[in-house]
C-alpha cells in the first residue's frame, strides 16, 4: 500500500507532466503543425497527442508504476490485469475541440488502485487552469498555472493558492451539459425529459473533460453521456467529482464507473452535482 506521502509525491509528479504536457500542446496549437492522422477508431491523433503522451510518459516512467495511455492502448489484458496501481493518462482530451481552436482540451492524468481512481489530474492549458483531487484529501482548482516545460511546482506551490470544491451550488435553473462534438438521440431524449420533469433549465455545451470540473465545482448538475467514451476520458474527472462529492455512475447500473476492464470502454453514464435532483 502506497502511503499518504508518497501519494502526494505522485500527485505532483503528475501535475507537473500535465503542465509539461501542456506547453508542448500549446506549442503546436499555436502552429500550423497540426499533422492530423486517423486513429484505428476513425478519431484524429495530431501531433499534439503524440508529444504530449511522451512527455507525461518520460515523467510517469520514473515512478515505476505501469501507464495506460490513449497514444499506447495496445496493452494486452493479460499484462495489466494483475495491476494493483497503474496511471491512467489521456494526453490531450478533446482532440476534435483542439482541431477547431475553441480551447476546449485538457491534460488528464489518473492513479488508478484496484480498479478505482485515488488521484486525478485535469490541466486546461488555453485556460492555465489545474483541477486536482487526492483520495480522502478533497479536489481543488487552482488558476494562473502557466504551461511550462520546465514546471517544478511543489505541493505547497498548488496548494497555497488552491481553491477547496464541494459540487454543490444552488442554481434557479437545472444547468445541464452535454458535448459539444458527441450528441446523439438519447442524450436529446434525456435532456427532453428533464425539461419535462423541471419545466425551464439551461442547457449547455462543452468539450472534453471540461465537463466534469464545471460540475465538481458547481457550475452545472447534471451530464448525460450516451455515446462511446473510453477509460482514459474519464478517470481522472471521476476522482475529481467523487472527492468534490459528485458522482459519476453507469446510466444502466447505477454504478460506479471501474477501470481496467479487459473491455476499455465506459458503459453510458451519467454526472450529478453534490445535490439531490428532484
Amino acid at each position: 500500500m502506497i502511503d499518504k506521502t508518497e501519494l502526494i509525491n505522485l500527485l505532483i509528479t503528475a501535475i507537473n507532466a500535465s503542465v509539461r504536457a501542456g506547453k508542448l500542446i500549446l506549442d503546436v496549437y499555436n502552429s500550423n503543425e497540426f499533422q492530423v492522422n486517423l486513429k484505428s477508431d476513425k478519431t484524429p491523433l495530431t501531433l499534439a497527442d503524440r508529444k504530449a503522451h511522451t512527455e507525461i510518459l518520460n515523467s510517469l516512467t520514473k515512478t515505476r508504476i505501469p501507464t495506460l495511455s490513449e497514444e499506447g492502448r495496445n496493452i494486452l489484458f493479460e499484462e495489466r490485469r494483475g495491476w494493483e496501481y497503474f496511471w491512467l493518462v489521456d494526453p490531450l482530451d478533446g482532440t476534435k475541440e483542439f482541431i477547431k481552436r475553441n480551447g476546449e482540451f485538457t491534460v488528464n492524468i489518473a492513479l488508478i488502485h484496484n480498479g478505482y481512481p485515488i488521484i486525478g489530474v485535469i490541466y486546461v492549458p488555453v485556460l492555465k487552469e489545474l483541477y486536482f483531487a487526492l483520495k480522502g484529501e478533497g479536489t481543488f482548482k487552482v488558476s494562473s498555472i502557466e504551461p511550462s516545460i520546465d514546471s517544478n511546482l511543489t505541493y505547497e506551490n498548488v496548494t497555497q493558492s488552491a481553491i477547496k470544491l464541494v459540487g454543490k451550488v444552488k442554481h434557479d435553473k437545472l444547468i445541464v451539459l452535454s458535448s459539444r462534438s458527441h450528441m446523439n438521440q438519447e442524450t436529446e431524449d434525456f435532456i427532453t425529459n428533464l425539461q419535462k420533469k423541471h419545466g425551464e433549465i439551461i442547457h449547455l455545451n462543452q468539450g472534453s473533460s471540461l465537463k466534469l470540473c464545471l460540475i465538481a465545482e458547481g457550475s452545472a448538475d447534471i451530464y448525460p453521456r450516451f455515446t462511446p467514451t473510453w477509460e482514459w476520458d474519464t478517470a481522472a474527472g471521476q476522482a475529481i467529482l467523487e472527492e468534490a462529492g459528485c458522482q459519476i455512475v453507469s446510466a444502466e447500473t447505477k454504478q460506479r464507473l471501474t477501470y481496467n476492464k479487459e473491455e476499455l470502454h465506459n458503459p453510458w453514464f451519467i454526472v450529478k452535482a453534490n445535490k439531490p435532483l428532484d
